[in-house]
């Protein structure tokens, strides 16, 4: 028995198809994933996650000349709720599913998630990655950096650099009218080319009118094609690379700060996109 795809593109009883309609459906009627049609943003709500990629990018601009040795992650967090509350934004990860920060702050060997603390120093040497999602007027936008503290070993600045380069591969990668598997396995190329490996259990996503959307945008080669891109689909795209095993495990202390189980340094980037009918606009700077 031949199993159907479920039917994600509808066109409304009584419409008459348009042609962005009709080459969807082409798709579609082959079998593949295509998105549900409340994937692709309005131009009025394009606009809204441009505005909140606008105010996402300045908090990260702003650390980027604030950030420096002997800060704790307690004061980045304290500068990003300053910084977000002025712009009139909110932050999208204080009180998501309980998670207690305005940002995600990830030293070292955190991967991601990493909970914002006057406990925690930066120290010369070390790289953080800051994750930072701000709401504005109802929409989202997604993004991270890494940042390096004073001295950092060349070995650990190569793997923050290669990440970065994932990324823009991710992106260069990510047209219209091709499939979302298509950037994971070629950031996974990059990546093992340079001899690091790739976490898998966590991905990039869509956004925009909410914090999470569809697709998942896994950041290696899954060996499937995954959804069908569209221009006017929202989406992160957020490599996280390891310099040795891709192994992580959840700190049970806090329930959320990922971890590499060697221990060994993991960086990450990220941004949030618009698939256009050319290619994409980055919409977090």
């Amino acid at each position: 028995m031949v199993k159907r795809q479920k039917k994600n593109w509808v066109v409304p009883i009584g419409a008459v198809p348009t042609d962005f309609d009709l080459k969807i459906l082409s798709y579609q009627d082959k079998g593949f994933i295509v998105p549900q049609n409340n994937l692709i943003k309005t131009p009025e709500q394009i606009e809204g996650i441009r505005q909140a990629g606008i105010v996402n990018t300045g908090i990260l601009d702003m650390l980027t000349t604030e950030i420096r040795e002997g800060m704790t992650t307690g004061d980045i967090d304290r500068l990003v709720a300053q910084y977000t509350a002025d712009h009139g934004a909110i932050s999208a990860c204080l009180d998501y599913e309980g998670f207690p920060k305005s940002c995600c702050t990830s030293i070292n060997e955190v991967v991601c998630h990493g909970i914002p603390s006057d406990e925690e120093e930066l120290f010369d040497g070390d790289i953080i990655n800051v994750d930072v999602t701000t709401i504005k007027d109802g929409y989202y936008a997604d993004a991270s950096r890494m940042f390096m503290i004073g001295n950092v070993d060349p070995k650990v600045k190569r793997l923050v650099e290669v990440t970065k380069e994932c990324l823009e591969i991710g992106i260069q990668t990510a047209k219209p009218w091709t499939f979302v598997g298509e950037i994971g396995k070629a950031i996974g190329r990059h990546a093992h080319a340079n001899g690091y490996t790739v976490v898998r259990e966590l991905a990039g996503h869509g956004t925009g009118n909410a914090f999470h959307e569809e697709p998942t945008v896994d950041h290696y080669d899954t060996r499937h094609k995954g959804m069908l891109l569209v221009p006017g689909m929202v989406l992160t795209i957020e490599p996280m690379l390891n310099m040795g095993e891709r192994h992580v495990f959840i700190d049970e202390a806090d329930g959320w700060t990922v971890v590499t189980e060697d221990e060994l340094p993991s960086a990450q980037w990220e941004h949030t996109l618009l698939i256009t009918e050319t290619g994409v606009e980055i919409l977090t700077h």
